[in-house]
């Protein structure tokens, strides 16, 4: 692990909610000593307590959908909210201190976060209005051709060649996808095209936001071998993902509360 800036502040949790699953992560002084992962069920704040049942932290820092749930029932911690964007932006540069972009592709969304030098975010873009473009697509299309989802991304590189899925849409997708298959197209090559799908629509997104190199891949869909491929293709070097990316927003938000702890107590 490449940990970052080392900061004062004591032992500080960060918990990202997430609509797939929700990640903690516990610093003290600044530096990453543990950190777990739950899935969010139907029940998010029972999930956010189990996690929390053990750790030592009066204060909490919450990122992401379920946030301003987890904070208005955060029983007898002090807990505080922060937005995705800085989250991951701090997340990122804590795994990567010179980390000019951010991509987060998550169940339900995907981020672009363009940095500048200090850090500071100077652009973004959010796609939050549908399944498009997120995991929830992958794992939709994965249960439609009956492959396990953590192992889809390597089948769709089994493909022997490149074609093209004009829908996003889930449902216009899988009808798409049954299509092919009836036309004889093979399951890795659908695969395959359906991951280019995903990616196109990203780096659209990367070209909007104007961010410079390196780029940093974070959230869930980061674990895909094809999508990281498909990706480098696409903005033609090699980009970072931390061994563990799901935790990244988790990390900022905890990061974000101890940059607060140190403002208002200096030495």
């Amino acid at each position: 692990m490449r940990a970052g800036k080392h900061l004062d502040g004591g032992i500080i949790a960060g918990i990202d909610i997430g609509s797939r699953s929700v990640e903690l992560a516990v610093l003290e002084n600044g530096k990453l000593v543990d950190w777990a992962k739950a899935d969010t069920t139907f029940d998010p704040l029972a999930q956010c307590r189990e996690l929390m049942r053990n750790v030592n932290s009066a204060h909490v820092v919450a990122t992401g959908y379920g946030r301003k749930l987890f904070a208005e029932n955060a029983d007898h911690r002090e807990v505080t909210a922060v937005t995705e964007i800085r989250a991951f932006a701090l997340g990122a540069r804590y795994f990567s201190p010179d980390v000019r972009t951010v991509l987060d592709i998550g169940g339900q969304d995907t981020k672009a976060i363009s940095l500048a030098a200090d850090g500071a975010v100077d652009r973004f873009e959010m796609n939050d209005r549908c399944a498009a473009g997120t995991g929830k697509f992958l794992e939709f299309m994965a249960t439609a051709l009956q492959v396990p989802l953590e192992s889809f991304g390597s089948f769709a590189l089994q493909a022997d060649k490149r074609i093209q899925i004009s829908s996003m849409c889930t449902v216009f997708a899988e009808t798409e996808a049954t299509s092919l298959m009836a036309r004889g197209e093979t399951p890795p090559n659908i695969a395959m095209g359906l991951h280019l799908a995903i990616v196109q629509r990203t780096l659209a997104m990367l070209g909007r936001v104007g961010g410079e190199s390196p780029v940093f891949f974070a959230g869930g869909v980061a674990h895909n071998p094809c999508v990281r491929t498909l990706l480098e293709e696409g903005v033609g070097e090699w980009i970072i993902v931390p061994e563990n990316p799901d935790i990244v927003g988790a990390v900022g938000a905890a990061l974000h509360g101890q940059q607060r702890m140190n403002e208002r107590n200096p030495r």
